[in-house]
């Protein structure tokens, strides 16, 4: 009785009672956190996160969504790629088998591109890089062309007259200009201007187009040239007969031998040289149908 009274073995068992009880309470939260622990992979799959905790297959779900995306803007850029390289062959095969000449100016008036029939009517190798000023340095206005020159007082330039289209204003249609060749060939050209106008209505470029009148010219010409001989013709043929008339009626009242041999002698000369005068023109018109 003595012993248990005694403060030391009182303070002793007290200091047991605690470390007993801290020993049981700490293996207890030891078996607690143990079974946190195990608890926590199994929740990995199958509650749902944040976007700031996503999982790693999640990731790699993203991953190879953004290159399927990737690959099929790939496959989408190629097949425009191709659509354009095949649009642009169609186009070239398209402009090279044309008869007429055409040509793209950029918007400082340079050529940019030229196909077959412009290189050959215009003279050049390769056109791509020269001004209009270059381009129709010895072209000449015709006086027949379809196109005004308003506020010019002297014979405007070809460069002055497609103007308005190289600025994108308007298009230039009717010009025909009389153009030589570096070499001496001439040609009659009919140019037709049209600016290229984006869909922001900004301008891209323009376009020209030249047809070659020059063997319509010369047909032209040649008509010409036969209505003036037909007239001159006709008119030769009007005065020889009206003189073979007046002959005529001469030797019929005439009662003199004398003078009625010089009058046979006068017909018989207008009726020759009426006969050199149709030879000549039937000539002319079988070596120009043969020319033909």
């Amino acid at each position: 009785m003595n012993l248990l009274m005694n403060p030391m073995v009182l303070r002793m068992g007290l200091l047991l009672f605690v470390a007993v009880f801290a020993f049981g309470f700490g293996l207890f939260i030891i078996r607690r956190l143990r079974s946190n622990l195990v608890a926590e992979p199994e929740s990995l799959d199958h509650a749902p996160w944040s976007v700031e905790g996503l999982p790693v297959h999640a990731y790699h779900a993203v991953i190879q969504q953004l290159k399927q995306q990737k690959h099929e803007l790939a496959s989408q850029h190629l097949s425009e790629r191709r659509k354009a390289k095949a649009s642009d062959s169609l186009s070239s095969t398209i402009l090279s088998n044309l008869s007429c000449g055409v040509l793209f100016l950029t918007t400082g008036g340079l050529v940019r591109q030229a196909n077959a029939a412009a290189r050959k009517l215009l003279g050049f190798a390769s056109p791509v890089g020269l001004h209009t000023s270059d381009l129709f340095r010895s072209a000449t206005v015709r006086p027949d062309s379809n196109h005004p020159s308003p506020g010019l007082i002297s014979q405007p330039s070809v460069e002055q007259l497609l103007a308005p289209a190289l600025a994108g204003k308007a298009a230039v249609r009717g010009l025909v200009v009389n153009y030589f060749t570096r070499d001496g060939e001439s040609h009659v050209l009919e140019v037709t201007a049209s600016p290229v106008l984006a869909e922001d209505a900004s301008l891209m470029g323009t376009t020209l187009v030249l047809n070659d009148k020059t063997d319509l010219e010369r047909i032209r010409h040649d008509q010409r040239m036969r209505q003036e001989i037909s007239s001159e013709l006709a008119l030769g043929l009007s005065n020889s007969l009206t003189t073979i008339a007046g002959y005529a009626q001469q030797l019929a009242c005439s009662r003199d031998p004398d003078l009625a041999h010089q009058l046979a002698d006068d017909i018989s000369r207008e009726a020759a040289q009426l006969d050199r005068t149709i030879g000549s023109f039937l000539g002319g018109v079988r070596a120009a149908s043969t020319s033909s």
